[in-house]
């Protein structure tokens, strides 16, 4: 798995350090936006020939590791 994430990017100088893939100005939001809106991976990757289908499945594991985070609770 580390391969998986290995593939997504963050760096200062790249879309405003948010995650990219592979260190190009594609966003991990603009690949999961296309996913939401239904467009299968075969069309994501024909319109974006610099991508691979490891680079989409990055894009989710990303997705849900990012969105797994503890809950907290005050005490009553």
């Amino acid at each position: 798995m580390t391969e998986t994430t290995s593939r997504i990017t963050v760096d200062p100088d790249v879309c405003g350090g948010r995650p990219c893939i592979r260190g190009y100005r594609l966003r991990v939001k603009d690949v999961l936006e296309l996913l939401a809106a239904g467009a299968p991976r075969e069309e994501i990757l024909a319109d974006y020939p610099f991508l691979v289908d490891e680079d989409i499945t990055a894009v989710l594991v990303y997705a849900a590791r990012s969105n797994d985070h503890p809950i907290i609770r005050a005490a009553e």
